[in-house]
């Protein structure tokens, strides 16, 4: 996540940390898998790296091009969880590091017109690649109780049925300006309320659209299976959901949980480690905060590659309910 969408005010989050844990030498070969305005990857590429970076949001690739030339940033349009094979394709078939920076970019949150926010009213769409089915589509087809289990699962709302009872009784929905404010009927809302109670069903609803959470699984699998021995991995996450993910993974991998989640399967025990010990979670400072509030929710994680061989999973889930 970038401050702004403004070029000159490209400030990632924890962009210090992260250079810190990616520990890159000149010449290396990194993967930013989130490209968004541009930030990690060309302060990646200052450093010295021959950086390959991926968004699957066509308005990123394209209004990134002028940097990507500009830095020699190889700017490719997919999804982070296909890089292994995107990479093969231009005969690449292992890096020294790789970044993930997960959930909506400013520049997206920013937006009206994509929808991912209720700040100003826009349509309904929520769709990170532009294509797919959109928020809209979701809350006018889908039954109460899926709607009910994606705003509990997800959002971790509380009172997930009878915001769904609400959206359900008011379809069709086609604005965010609508939907926040049959939550906000819903659930009640005072102007001064510390956090507008539209929040979790807005942050639900995007990652199920985006299957978000499966995104990321997948991702880590190819980030496991890219990464050289020595190779860095890091992780910047903006709520629970995906630093629970992240740090599963990581520990699972690490061989110091012999556990399995809802989110990961469960560890072999005579599977080796294929990523050292993880590092101890990172968060901003308060100097960070104060430039860039947005941050406030923010982890990185970070690990470095063992030689032994990815594990090769064949568990990846859906997550629709």
């Amino acid at each position: 996540m970038t401050l702004s969408a403004d070029p000159d005010r490209h400030i990632p989050v924890l962009i210090h940390e992260v250079l810190d844990a990616l520990a890159i030498n000149p010449g290396e070969q990194h993967v930013d898998g989130t490209f968004g305005a541009g930030g990690y990857s060309a302060a990646m590429a200052g450093k010295g790296a021959q950086v390959f970076a991926f968004d699957r949001d066509p308005d990123a690739v394209r209004e990134g091009q002028a940097l990507a030339s500009e830095k020699g940033i190889a700017l490719i349009e997919g999804e982070f969880s296909r890089m292994e094979a995107l990479l093969a394709e231009r005969g690449v078939t292992s890096v020294s590091g790789i970044t993930l920076d997960i959930g909506v970019s400013s520049m997206q949150l920013d937006r009206p017109e994509r929808g991912f926010s209720f700040q100003a009213d826009g349509p309904l769409a929520m769709t990170m690649s532009q294509d797919g089915m959109s928020a809209a589509d979701f809350l006018n087809n889908a039954l109460e109780q899926d709607i009910a289990d994606v705003l509990y699962r997800y959002g971790e709302e509380p009172r997930s049925r009878r915001v769904a009872r609400a959206i359900v009784e008011a379809r069709p929905l086609e604005r965010t300006g609508q939907l926040a404010a049959v939550v906000r009927r819903a659930l009640g809302h005072k102007p001064h309320d510390k956090k507008d109670p539209a929040t979790r069903t807005f942050q639900a609803i995007r990652i199920h659209v985006n299957r978000e959470l499966e995104e990321l699984e997948r991702g880590l699998e190819a980030a496991e299976a890219l990464l050289e021995e020595g190779g860095r991995l890091a992780v910047v996450t903006f709520h629970s959901l995906e630093d629970r993910i992240v740090k599963q993974f990581l520990r699972q991998r690490s061989g110091s949980e012999s556990g399995g989640s809802r989110h990961m399967p469960e560890r072999q025990v005579n599977e080796r480690p294929t990523f050292e010990r993880p590092a101890k979670a990172v968060r901003p400072g308060q100097a960070e905060l104060t430039r860039n509030p947005r941050a406030r929710s923010a982890t990185l994680r970070s690990a470095v590659r063992t030689g032994v061989p990815a594990r090769r999973s064949n568990t990846s889930r859906s997550d629709r309910p």
